[in-house]
This record gives C-alpha cells, sequence and structure tokens, in this order.
C-alpha cells in the first residue's frame, strides 16, 4: 500500500509534495500552519526558527549541533575574530533601514542625497573599465570544458574577467614563478611551500575551477559556510596535481593563520560574489587588525598574503559594525546613521525596474524638490518623496552608495601596504554588481 504524501500543492512542480506526513496532519514539517506563538531564529543555525516555547528541547536535538561543535574544535575557528572591533549591536536590516530613512524630514534627506553626490564627485572619478577576455580562459569561453560542469555564459564572462584582471595585474605571474619555485630572499626559509589561492564565499568554486583548468594552479583552499550540491570539488578532487582543502565555516570566525597547511605559505584571495559584509569580514581575515584577538587569544602561524582580487554585491546588507574604515566615513562627513540609510539606498541600483536606461558610468542624478508645505510628497514625508522619484534616478544614487562604499575599502587597503585600486570588470548589462576590489602587496 503506497503511503500517504503531504497534500500541499506546489505550483512551480505541478505537484503534490513528497516528503511523508506528520501523524495526525495532512501536510509534512514544512507545510504545516505555524503556531501562532513567538518565532525566533535558533541560536546554532539562524537558517531556520523554532518556537519560543519549544527553544530549550530544540537545541539539544538540532541536526547542526553536532557540526557546531565539530567546528568548535577546530584549531581555525576563532568566534568573531574577524568581526570588527567596537560596538557590540544587532544587525540592522532592510526594513529597519528603509523605515529609518522614512522617518526623515524631507530636507534631511535631500541634505543626504546631495552629500551622496558630493562625495561621489569627489572621490569616484578615478573608477574606470577593466573587462578582461583572457586568452588562457578560451576553453571555458568556448565550451571546451566537462559537460557535467554547469556552464551559464554571465557567470563564465565574471569569472574570466577577475582571472584576467589578475593576470593583467601580475599577480598570476608572480604566484606562477613562486609555484616553479623562484623564490626571493624574503622566502628562503624552512617553510618553503607551494603557494595556494584561497577563494572566501566559494559557493560551489566554480571561479576556483576556471582557475585550476586555465592556469594549472596546484593548491587551493574553499571557504564557505553552507553546504551545497553539484560542488567543484569532485572535478577538483580528480586532477593528482592539485590540493584542495574546502573550509566549512564561516568567514567571520576564521583565522586563517591557525589553518595548519597554510602555514608559511604564500596566498591570493578571490571571491565572487561577497555579498555585504563578508568582504570586510574577508579582508580582516587576510589582512588582521594590528590589535586583535588574532594576537592574543587565537594566535597561529604566519601567512602571506600576495593580494586579492574581490567582487563586491549586495551592498544592501552592509553592517556599520563590521564596515573596514569606519574612519575613512566619518572624515567624509558621513555618520553612522546615513551609512545605514546610503546601504539601504544601494538597492536601488539593482532592483530590475531601471532596465538599460541606466549604467554606473556617467552618473549624474537630478532630484526634484519638492515644496514641503504642498503636493502628494510632503503630504507623504520621505516616503512620498522616494515613490515619485522616476527608478533611473534611485539607481543613479545606488550606484552612486555603492561606490563609495568600495571606495573606503579600497583605502583601506592602501593605508595596510597593498597596493589597491577599484575598477568594474564586466558591464552592467551582464551584472549590474560590477565591481572588482583589486589589490597587490607593495614589494
Amino acid at each position: 500500500m503506497e503511503q500517504p504524501r503531504c497534500k500541499f500543492w506546489l505550483p512551480k512542480k505541478k505537484r503534490f509534495c513528497a516528503v511523508l506526513p506528520f501523524k495526525d496532519s495532512p501536510f509534512c514539517g514544512n507545510h504545516m500552519v505555524r503556531s501562532d506563538g513567538q518565532w525566533i531564529p535558533c541560536p546554532i543555525d539562524q537558517s531556520h526558527s523554532v518556537l519560543t516555547e519549544n527553544l530549550e528541547s530544540h537545541v539539544k536535538r538540532c541536526p547542526f549541533m553536532k557540526q557546531a561543535r565539530t567546528l568548535s574544535l577546530q584549531p581555525y575557528y576563532c568566534k568573531g575574530i574577524n568581526a570588527g572591533k567596537g560596538e557590540v549591536e544587532d544587525d540592522v536590516s532592510s526594513e529597519m533601514k528603509r523605515h529609518a530613512v522614512y522617518r526623515m524630514s524631507i530636507a534631511e534627506f535631500y541634505k543626504l542625497t546631495e552629500k551622496v553626490q558630493h562625495v561621489h564627485a569627489s572621490i569616484c572619478d578615478d573608477i574606470r573599465e577593466s573587462y578582461k577576455m583572457p586568452e588562457a580562459c578560451n576553453m571555458w569561453i568556448n565550451r571546451e570544458i566537462d559537460s557535467k560542469i554547469p556552464f551559464q555564459e554571465k557567470h563564465v564572462i565574471q569569472q574570466a574577467s577577475i582571472l584576467g584582471n589578475l593576470e593583467d595585474s601580475g599577480l598570476l605571474k608572480s604566484f606562477r614563478e613562486k609555484e616553479q619555485g623562484q623564490w626571493d630572499g624574503r622566502q628562503q626559509d624552512d617553510s618553503q611551500r607551494a603557494p595556494a589561492v584561497v577563494e572566501f564565499g566559494a559557493g560551489r568554486g566554480y571561479l576556483t575551477q576556471m582557475l585550476a583548468d586555465c592556469y594549472g594552479i596546484k593548491k587551493v583552499f574553499l571557504v564557505e559556510r553552507k553546504s551545497y550540491k553539484l560542488k567543484a570539488d569532485r572535478s577538483l578532487r580528480q586532477k593528482e596535481s592539485l590540493s584542495l582543502e574546502r573550509l566549512r565555516i564561516d568567514i567571520e570566525d576564521l583565522d586563517l593563520k591557525a589553518v595548519e597547511s597554510l602555514h608559511g605559505v604564500h596566498y591570493l584571495a578571490i571571491g565572487k560574489h561577497l555579498c555585504g559584509p563578508a568582504t570586510d569580514l574577508t579582508l580582516r581575515c587576510c589582512v588582521p587588525e594590528r590589535v586583535s584577538k588574532s594576537t592574543s587569544e587565537c594566535g597561529g602561524e604566519k601567512t602571506y598574503l600576495e593580494g586579492f582580487a574581490i567582487a563586491t554585491c549586495c551592498h544592501h546588507l552592509c553592517q556599520w559594525k563590521h564596515y573596514i574604515n569606519k574612519e575613512f566615513m566619518l572624515g567624509l562627513g558621513i555618520s553612522k546613521e546615513e551609512f545605514n540609510a546610503i546601504t539601504w539606498f544601494t538597492s536601488w541600483a539593482v532592483d530590475g525596474d531601471h532596465g538599460a536606461e541606466v549604467s554606473d558610468s556617467g552618473l549624474h542624478l537630478q532630484l526634484r524638490e519638492k515644496d514641503e508645505q504642498s503636493g502628494t510628497g510632503a503630504a507623504a514625508g520621505v516616503e512620498g518623496v522616494v515613490r515619485s522619484m522616476q527608478a533611473v534616478e534611485r539607481a543613479a544614487l545606488g550606484f552612486m552608495c555603492k561606490q563609495i562604499i568600495d571606495k573606503g575599502r579600497m583605502a583601506w587597503g592602501s593605508r595596510n601596504g597593498l597596493e589597491a585600486r577599484l575598477v568594474k570588470y564586466v558591464a552592467p548589462t551582464i551584472s549590474p554588481e560590477n565591481h572588482l576590489l583589486m589589490a597587490k602587496r607593495i614589494i
């Protein structure tokens, strides 16, 4: 006799859910009607939530508990090592940021948008296009790869341009020389090892897959907190000359110097796309702050950062508590509250409403100020003003804010002994998230 199945209809799949239902219920656990009680994120893994009254029992049997315990025993786990110093506070959600903007007076809103335009004009005029399609990546571009590897043209173009910019900067050449044993004077020590590539926010790892296929790297580390199916790991492990290590850990908690197989190793850091604060956490992970837990509680052997190429994205998720260069923002006259506002503005650059009518080049914003004493905008406050703005106006403001945030990250790299630059690595029609943060160690 066939077992009963969940009665929840899946419209996209045009069938009922195939999971077994709970006892005395027509639905499975995923599709049961939720209780009216208070639901809170699980303290072990916030990807799921639990009723407050069930929290104590849930924590004891949460399937993520074993994973959390195993991770806590790893030498490279150090809670919050890359979170940054300063105030301890909860994340500010996009909804909270939006409400804060709508609570502004119209005059305050216009003053902030004018400040954004002024700051952008003064610091963002040197961001250049750097669209690369290196010959070494032709095997991917021409689809001369394993048919089992997922192929999406827009992602291949982005990955190829990231690697092309690495090649153009000389970092890959320097990397290959070190691989071939052409060590300079500073590297003549007892811990000479093959240089490595560390991909942060690696996901399935296909940026590293392209790098391995096209440039023949020998040692890679994939850093990713989530578990994915269809990873590149199987294909990468088939390369006999390649050493692969996947670290399932949040970048915020990763003490890179405590990874034993990276001790004394020169490495490149790469990432596509590092959402919101993940970019800041990665920068702090690669170049620890002078006074941090990395030199006290956590410690570890020395590693050698040669440079990095990080494609930034999802700036609306950025958090003041994690941002790498608060001093930069404060120096521009941008307060914590204004930073939260401009991170919310960044979502307008990629909201999809403006189509191809605006790009991140030649930005120009013309806001039509409204009389605060009359008109729809004044009656509805800042929310009315925002709703009355054209999509291209909102997009232009969003692009400006994204570039200001990334310029602060670039300035931080320069301040910490790196030759840093910010480029647009693909056309906005390929992806509006087209900023690439590049840096290399100054010899």
